[in-house]
Order: structure tokens, then C-alpha cells, then sequence
């Protein structure tokens, strides 16, 4: 009887003790973004560290975010229609958030900005459904595209942003693109320098993409 009693208030201290630590076990799951793009999400030709993904994840370590992981789901060369096409298995169960940078590559290939505004579009809107918040990630088409182009295409992600109420980063090559010192030979894609100018410049888009998960993202 006595060992009995013993082992069924063992078992009821370790109820309790289980649901004491619960919450605080739960407030340490990672708050996991997906950073679902192109070569500039994937970096390109960089070496490990050295792009977006890595050091962005080294950025908000230094903030503090200790709890938050950043996943790599880039994919070079990728357009919109591609990325819609591997949405569902690219930012899978678990997603907490998504930065979503699509569309350089629909401008660098001309096609037609009402195509890519749909992709985007009905990314945004599966997103949306599924209540994962989202960092869109703008993009600017290249001069050589024409202004006509570049109107119909610039406006894309302000619009879209402002109706799917996303966070809203205007270019994401802001302060690399056209500066030789921050990018590869070709130009276009960022060296590891460039990398470094694009995350900090974005970095407060994605603490306040953070604050929409409604997560404290803060760990120890």
C-alpha cells in the first residue's frame, strides 16, 4: 500500500511539475521564417555565411532573437510562377512567417507584370488563409524593360502589400543595386558585402514582421 501511494504522488508531482514548465517550454519553440525567393534569397555564388539566410539569422541573433530561425527556400532563377508552383511544400507545417521575394526574374525575362501580379497575388492569398503573416519584399524592374513596363511593374507589391496588409519593404536591393563594391561581376546579384548592406536595411521590416506572429521571439 505504502509503495503504491508513493509512486502515485511521484507521478502527481511530475503532472505538475510537467504542467508548471509547459508554458516556458512552449515560449521557447522556435518561431521558424521562411524566407521563400530567388537567388537572392539563396545566395548566390556566395560561400556559407555569406548570404541572405545566414546572415540575417546572425543579425537578429545580435538583436536578441535567439528563439527565431530563419529557413532558406530560395531557389535561383525562380519567377513568381515557379514559386507558386512549389508554394505548399516550400513553406510547409510549423511556418511561423514569410518573407516573400519573387519577381526579379519575371522582369529581367519581360513577363507580362499582370502575370506576375496574379502569382503574387494568389501567393499572398494562400498565406493569408493559412494566418501566416508576410514581409513582402519589392522589387524595382530594370531600366532596360522601358517606363510603361516599369510602372505597371513597380507597382505590384505596393498595392498587393497594402491589400493583403502585408509588411512592406520597397526594394530589396536598396542600397546594392548599380554599386559595384557591393555586388558579383555580373552586376545583378550581391556579393557578401551587399548581403550585409541588405539586411541591415531590412532588418526593422523583420522585427516588426516578428511582432505580427504575435510570438515572443525573444530566448535565452
Amino acid at each position: 500500500m505504502f509503495y503504491k501511494q508513493t509512486t502515485a504522488a511521484m507521478l502527481l508531482c511530475a503532472a505538475l511539475v510537467w504542467l508548471a514548465l509547459s508554458p516556458a517550454l512552449a515560449a521557447e519553440k522556435p518561431l521558424t521564417i521562411v524566407a521563400f525567393g530567388d537567388s537572392l534569397t539563396a545566395g548566390y555564388l556566395l560561400g556559407p555565411g555569406e548570404g541572405f539566410v545566414p546572415q540575417l539569422q546572425k543579425a537578429l541573433r545580435a538583436k536578441g532573437h535567439n528563439n527565431v530561425v530563419i529557413a532558406d527556400a530560395g531557389v535561383s532563377g525562380d519567377t513568381s510562377s515557379g514559386g507558386l508552383a512549389r508554394l505548399d511544400w516550400g513553406v510547409g507545417p510549423g511556418t511561423s512567417a514569410v518573407i516573400l521575394e519573387l519577381g526579379a526574374n519575371d522582369a529581367l525575362r519581360g513577363v507580362d507584370p499582370e502575370l506576375t501580379r496574379a502569382n503574387l497575388e494568389e501567393i499572398l492569398s494562400r498565406l493569408q488563409k493559412r494566418n501566416i503573416p508576410v514581409l513582402l519584399a519589392g522589387m524595382l524592374a530594370p531600366p532596360n524593360m522601358g517606363a510603361d513596363y516599369g510602372k505597371a511593374f513597380d507597382a505590384i507589391y505596393p498595392q498587393l502589400a497594402a491589400k493583403y496588409g502585408a509588411v512592406f519593404y520597397p526594394f530589396f536591393l536598396d542600397g546594392v543595386a548599380a554599386e559595384k563594391k557591393f555586388t558579383l561581376d555580373d552586376g545583378m546579384h550581391p556579393n557578401a558585402e551587399g548581403v550585409a548592406v541588405m539586411v541591415k536595411r531590412i532588418l526593422p521590416k523583420v522585427e516588426a514582421l516578428i511582432a505580427k506572429t504575435g510570438v515572443t521571439a525573444q530566448g535565452n
